[in-house]
């Protein structure tokens, strides 16, 4: 929240950069070099500590309970509505006993195996600091073995940190050739990297199908009580009820989940109730498909039928990807207490209920439309209200985990950055991202008018899955071998267990391409196209921007006769900036304020000075009289204490009175505010008078008494924030070769997202004139 200006005043004495409440204050050094070292030795130990800040939340007690409450409500919507319509999707007509009896086997070992042993106790624990997704694994590989390229220029927080050096001596032989292989390859490097960025498009096409394939299954019971109801009359209603969903998005996970949970355990709760009563009344004889023997006889017996109907079954553990992926916002354990304690068990005898009464349907249509024709009597209306709602939260699920796939994108360079709105205190990483929100409510409706039948989107949606599934497979077996560091044996027998699993399924899934699985491959091929564009675009800014990274000391030159002091006074003969030769030569002069340099990149440990502050001089010659290199750090917390949020340092002794200034923030601090200039002032009072800025000027040494004399009359003269405009454009290669034409055409993609999706002005809560920006362009 921002603060008044008397506030700021009032607390000055607390607000002096960040002190250890155990270092007193007499050890800071009183000679000025020695103390410029003490700061900035200080600054840099205080960013390795924000830098490498764990963001992986642990629940306990209460919290856990309710992380696990909201999970209820947002996680198992989608898996959880399901029985709505996979008997429909896997047979064509009335099955016989002993089809669904092995039906329903291969669906309770399908659950058992690949979302309860595979998922909830191995893969969840592959997370990369506290984030979930196929993504994250890839992100977490990245860690251990050096197979992405860093942004040079970029701290420790936003690089991948490379971890390999921790337990290499204990790293299996099995690991370590593993590792060698990838980090040798440009080939294994390069498929590591399409296969991640598959995952996370392919979720991502999940979460337009959903939304549109649950809501459809739920309104479609309408047509049981009237028939009548047309085609249109359907999807118009379906379409009204996903627009409301995405509307209330802004809420946020936490309020959403909360709210939602309740509508999904008595969803969960009513199937397990009204199935166990269909066990009893009608044939309880199908619990026998608890042996996988049935699985087995099934598919023996069916043969090539059998096979393609595992295209159908699959849909009942749709939504698996999604507890991984939503792994950020809850927690492994409140995901793992939900679904064992509540959402398995209610499944489990959910669809074997379902084949109790189709077993003894004699209409031969119960099959059609699963969920509505096995209620009893008396029930019906409720449960379309309850199927309805539940439809609902079924697409919850994956447009939270679009948010924090989106956000892993971004990290690490894949997806350019967009705004995102932190929504909980509580859970730091509940997020809300609406330009997201709103494609996605787009290519929901269009979706859901075009596949207006539950059947043809079920061949679109299964096909997305399966195929993250298989991705996520692999990577979590090489986690296994370089992370984890189990023996390779037993990776290779788990891996060949699932692998085969989830290879029957994904051969049955792409038998389904033709009537309508190609819209998913179809469209996670361009969003791969997209993430990896932006991602080689990226790759070539940083090349281009490495060559132009200086030093002051590459920059500038200080003409003086004798000393001078910290604030530029003269003492005893003139004291001059100019530029070096290579970059003109030409001497600075100085104008009356305080000018405020915005920093994207901060940087204490190392001599850099901003790329907009070497444009402004070698564009206009002059500097400010007072000059502060301003970083942002975002730090993975609700709030930083307002005593802790600034970390100051002098830049360089060849620029008098120029100081780097960053300001720590949590993602819900409000600090971009009008009365931002007096807070830095203010802390750069307190950072030169070393905490005692009501001392008289005259008990001041006389280098501080001027440099607070020069910081005093520059705040008079005027203050102006000056941000950097890098406008870049695609370099002239020789030659109108095939491939220069394609480079080009990529690169004049990737330019027209960027400065389609830059930071503006406007959104910067300070007086705009105050604001000046300083373009420069650069060749790519």
């Amino acid at each position: 929240m921002g603060e008044t200006n008397d506030d700021i005043h009032d607390t000055i004495e607390q607000r002096v950069g960040i002190v250890d409440e155990d270092e007193a204050p007499s050890i800071v050094p009183s000679d000025p070099d020695a103390r410029d070292l003490h700061d900035q030795e200080k600054a840099q130990r205080i960013e390795h500590e924000d830098l490498n800040r764990a963001n992986k939340q642990v629940h306990s007690g209460l919290l856990l309970l309710w992380a696990a409450w909201q999970s209820t409500g947002v996680v198992y919507g989608d898996i959880g509505t399901s029985p709505l319509y996979v008997f429909s999707s896997t047979f064509s007509k009335q099955p016989s006993w002993d089809d669904l009896v092995g039906a329903l086997s291969i669906i309770i070992w399908s659950l058992t195996l690949i979302v309860t042993i595979k998922y909830c106790f191995i893969v969840l624990s592959a997370d990369d600091d506290g984030q979930g997704g196929s993504f994250a694994v890839y992100s977490l590989l990245a860690r251990y073995a050096s197979i992405v390229r860093n942004d040079p220029s970029q701290p420790e927080r936003i690089m991948i940190r490379l971890d390999r050096e921790i337990g290499e001596a204990k790293l299996p032989p099995a690991g370590r050739m593993v590792r060698g292989f990838l980090e040798r390859s440009r080939t294994a490097k390069a498929i590591l990297k399409i296969v991640g960025i598959l995952g996370v498009s392919m979720v991502m096409a999940d979460s337009v199908l959903t939304p549109a394939q649950s809501v459809l299954g739920a309104v479609q019971g309408l047509q049981v009580v009237r028939p009548d109801l047309g085609r249109g009359a359907i999807v118009g209603i379906s379409c009204g009820i996903l627009v409301f969903l995405f509307l209330i998005q802004p809420l946020g996970t936490a309020k959403i989940g909360t709210s939602f949970a309740p509508i999904v355990i008595i969803w969960l709760l009513f199937n397990f109730t009204i199935n166990i009563y269909n066990l009893v009344e009608y044939d309880h004889t199908v619990l026998k498909a608890f042996s996988p023997h049935y699985a087995f006889l099934y598919l023996n017996r069916t043969g090539t039928e059998g096979w393609k109907s595992l295209g159908g079954l699959l849909l009942a553990f749709t939504g698996v990807e999604t507890l991984f992926a939503d792994l950020g916002a809850f927690g492994q354990r409140a995901i793992q207490i939900s679904w064992l304690c509540l959402a398995f068990p209610c499944l489990l005898f959910t669809y074997a209920g379902q084949a109790a009464y189709i077993s003894h349907d004699e209409t031969g249509t119960a099959f059609t439309n699963p969920f509505y024709y096995t209620v009893p009597d008396g029930t019906f209306y409720f449960s379309i209200v309850i199927a309805i709602l539940a439809a609902m939260v079924a697409s919850q699920a994956l447009i939270t985990s679009s948010f924090q796939l989106i956000s892993q994108l971004m990290r690490l360079s894949y997806f350019p950055h967009i705004k995102t709105v932190h929504t909980s205190r509580q859970f730091h990483d509940q997020i809300y991202m609406p330009l997201a929100n709103w494609l996605l409510m787009i290519g929901t409706v269009v979706v859901t008018a075009v596949y207006n039948n539950t059947t043809s989107l079920g061949h679109a949606y299964g096909a997305c899955v399966i195929i993250v599934t298989f991705i996520t497979t692999c990577l979590v077996s090489l986690v296994a071998l370089i992370i984890w560091r189990v023996p390779s044996p037993i990776v290779l027998f788990v891996f060949l267990v699932f692998i085969l699993l989830d290879g029957v399924y994904l051969s049955a899934a792409l038998n389904k391409v033709p009537d309508g699985g190609w819209f998913a491959i179809v469209l996670s091929f361009i969003l791969s196209t997209i993430f990896i564009l932006w991602r080689w675009g990226k790759e070539q800014q940083w090349e281009a921007e490495t060559r132009d990274m200086i030093e002051p000391s590459e920059l500038l030159l200080l003409s003086r006769n004798n000393s001078f002091s910290r604030s530029g006074s003269e003492s005893g003969s003139s004291i001059r900036l100019r530029l070096r030769p290579e970059f003109g030569g030409a001497n600075l002069s100085t104008v009356p304020g305080l000018g405020i340099f915005f920093d994207k990149l901060g940087g204490i440990g190392d001599d850099h000075i901003p790329k907009v502050f070497s444009q402004f001089i070698r564009k206009f010659h002059t500097r400010p009289q007072v000059i502060v290199f301003f970083h942002m750090r975002s730090l993975s917390m609700p709030t930083v204490p307002i005593e802790q949020r600034f970390v100051i340092n002098r830049v360089t002794s060849k620029i008098s009175s120029c100081y780097r200034v960053t300001l720590r923030h949590g993602y819900m601090d409000d600090v971009l505010t009008p009365n931002l200039t007096l807070r830095i002032v203010v802390e750069l009072t307190g950072f030169i008078t070393r905490g005692n800025p009501a001392a008289h000027d005259d008990l001041l040494p006389p280098s501080e008494r001027n440099e607070l004399l020069t910081l005093r009359d520059a705040q008079e003269a005027q203050t102006v924030y000056l941000l950097g405009k890098q406008t870049m454009r695609v370099q002239q290669r020789e030659g109108r070769t095939l491939g220069n034409l394609i480079r080009r055409a990529a690169l004049e993609a990737f330019l027209w997202i960027r400065e389609n999706t830059r930071t503006k002005l406007a959104n910067l809560h300070i007086d705009p004139d105050d604001v000046v920006e300083v373009g420069f362009l650069k060749e790519i």
